[in-house]
């Protein structure tokens, strides 16, 4: 199907009248609504006139909840989304609140147990494989302390890789 320019220019009026390209489409006949889209698109056309339709009113902001707890800190920031509202995206500011720093602290009775400090080379179906410090740096080693049979790590180190999924949801 060859562009013409009668067919050119009723595609731009029928564009500027807010016509979809199945629509549009359909009353050039012969032509798919592809072909429409990628006309379009190649002509650099500006975006069609909304039809019809009536502006739906602005959302109201939520309002941000007062009632906390003596010790969370009030902390409420705006920031700005974007949320889909039919082919278009719309901007809105949001009022975000932030949840607050938790306290952790160490148990008194845990005990780090001393690293052997091996290399991968050392390493041995016995020994804890457990990886300390950054393996592009100088100081990378293993911990290689003993490992229990058909374990990779020490019973410290499986402990830390090894947590139930209960404690896990408890530490978030």
């Amino acid at each position: 199907m060859n562009w013409t320019d009668e067919r050119v220019e009723k595609l731009k009026k029928l564009w500027a009248e807010g016509l979809s390209a199945s629509q549009i489409a359909a009353q050039l006949g012969g032509v798919s609504r592809n072909a429409v889209i990628g006309k379009v698109h190649r002509l650099n056309l500006p975006g069609r006139a909304k039809s019809g339709g009536v502006p739906s009113p602005a959302r109201p902001k939520r309002p941000v909840t007062t009632a906390r707890p003596a010790n969370y800190p009030a902390r409420v920031a705006t920031r700005t989304v974007a949320r889909p509202a039919g082919a278009t995206l719309l901007q809105e500011e949001i009022d975000v609140d932030f949840l607050p720093e938790q306290q952790t602290r160490a148990d008194s009775n845990v005990v780090v147990p001393m690293s052997r400090r091996l290399e991968l080379t050392q390493l041995t179906e016995r020994t804890c494989k457990w990886p300390n410090g950054d393996p592009l740096k100088d100081d990378f080693h293993f911990c290689g302390n003993e490992a229990p049979d058909n374990s990779p790590y020490c019973n410290y180190h499986q402990r830390l890789a090894y947590q139930p999924s209960a404690e896990r949801r408890r530490m978030r």
